[in-house]
Parts: C-alpha cells; sequence; structure tokens
C-alpha cells in the first residue's frame, strides 16, 4: 500500500479509527450490511468531494479500505483520543481547516460537511452538530447539550439536560453529534490543554473546551445520525443503512 499526502489543503476531513475498542472489539472492521464500519464512514466522507485522510494505528484497518481514495497515516496507538490523532496528522499537512469525522459515525451527508466548513470560514473556531431527538433524553450513552441565544453551547452532559420543570414546546432536548470543525490552530491548542474537572467527571473531551473558555458552535440537523458503540447500534444502524440502500 502506498501511503501519500496532499499538500496545501485548505480544507480536510480526518478519520481518526482506533483499532481497539473496550465494548465493541475491532470495532472499525465490525461488518455492518456486508462491509466494515469504517468503509461506511470513509465512502460517506469521499460523496462529499473533500479531501478524506485516514488515522489509524492498524495495518488491518488500512488495509480494510485500501481501493479507496483516502490518504492513510499512520498514528502511535498509545494517543489517548481521536482528536490527538487528528492534530498528529494535521502536524504535517498543510491545510487551515478540518472535520474530524469519527470513525463510528457511518451517516455522512454533504450538506452538513459544507455548513460546518462555511461557518469555519467566517472565522468560527470550532464547530459542532445537533438534533432534536426526544429519545435521546433520559439514555445515558446519548450525549445532550444546551446553546446560548448565539447558538454557541452552554454545556454539553450525559445526563438529561435541560431539567424540564414546566415542560413547554422547545427544541429541546438536543442531542449532540460527535462530529467537529477546527480550525488548525485551535485544534493544536486544544490538544495541548490539561483535562480539566468536568471533563474528567463526564468524560466529554468537548468540556475541555468550555472550561478554556473556548466558544463551540452548534449547527442543528434533521439529518440522521447513529454512532456505533454498542451491540444494540450495530442492529439500529445495520437496519437504517439497508433500508437507505435499497
Amino acid at each position: 500500500m502506498v501511503f501519500k499526502l496532499y499538500s496545501h489543503m485548505e480544507r480536510l476531513i480526518v478519520v481518526p479509527a482506533r483499532i481497539g475498542s473496550s465494548r465493541l472489539p475491532r470495532k472499525p472492521l465490525r461488518n455492518i450490511a456486508g462491509k466494515p464500519l469504517i468503509r461506511w464512514v470513509l465512502e460517506g466522507c469521499l460523496r462529499t468531494g473533500e479531501r478524506v485522510i485516514l488515522a489509524t494505528d492498524s495495518e488491518l484497518v488500512a488495509e480494510a479500505v485500501s481501493d479507496l481514495r483516502v490518504d492513510v497515516f499512520m498514528t502511535p496507538p498509545e494517543l489517548p483520543s481521536g482528536s490527538d490523532r487528528v492534530a498528529y496528522v494535521l502536524k504535517d499537512v498543510d491545510a487551515q481547516l478540518v472535520i474530524n469525522y469519527q470513525g463510528d459515525e457511518p451517516f455522512v451527508y454533504p450538506e452538513d460537511i459544507e455548513r460546518i466548513f462555511s461557518e469555519l470560514e467566517k472565522g468560527e473556531e470550532v464547530v459542532t452538530l445537533a438534533v432534536r431527538d426526544e429519545e435521546s433524553y433520559e439514555r445515558e450513552s446519548d450525549v445532550k447539550v444546551v446553546l446560548d441565544r448565539k447558538g454557541y453551547a452552554l454545556y454539553f452532559s450525559r445526563s438529561p439536560i435541560p431539567f424540564f420543570r414546566n415542560h413547554t414546546e422547545s427544541v429541546y432536548p438536543l442531542k449532540h453529534i460527535g462530529i467537529y470543525g477546527f480550525r488548525k490552530s485551535t485544534l493544536l491548542d486544544f490538544v495541548r490543554m490539561d483535562r480539566g474537572t468536568l471533563e474528567r467527571v463526564e468524560s466529554l473531551e468537548q468540556l475541555r473546551l468550555l472550561e478554556n473558555h473556548k466558544r463551540i458552535k452548534v449547527l442543528l440537523t434533521e439529518n440522521y445520525y447513529h454512532g456505533v458503540d454498542t451491540e444494540e447500534d450495530v442492529s439500529v444502524v445495520e437496519e437504517r443503512l439497508r433500508r437507505t440502500e435499497r
């Protein structure tokens, strides 16, 4: 396999994919609706027309997508997070705007990718997505987000937020979609920051940004997203993908 990198890219999608997973072993290679999970993600990203890099610690993952038009960057296995893998790639790639598209998010929508890049081009430092989802409210596995009046994140939590003392019609609850757009300088700063109390308590790395006074712009979408983290997720995603592919 030839590993190559393009230079002078202003916009870039990086897909971090780690072979180890405590809840779903060898997750990137898990067969879902006839192909490995990582192929669903990368094929979707390629349909956006953007440059795409796979950042992985596994030759097996790289081989599973060797026929796709993506660059592969081998990253150290000890890196603690997907954000660190993306930052590792950016040290050697001349791109100022990057989307961290997590390797367990098989649904990709070009219009949402374009919206994220557009906000970054306007000057935002960090941009992410959220979708209104009533069912997510009580699920600990789903991260919820609350916003200020201008659409910036006030807080993220696995707990049900906001608390509905007097329930009225509202945009809430909002499920956070773990796809992030960064300006390069902001991401490199982010991975150098110390983990804060809230990040350690909630185990949500985006709280590190809020604890360091970095604003996160949250774009609302009506598109369907469902990450793969458990066996139950595999069943849900497989059924949806089979319906979509018909």
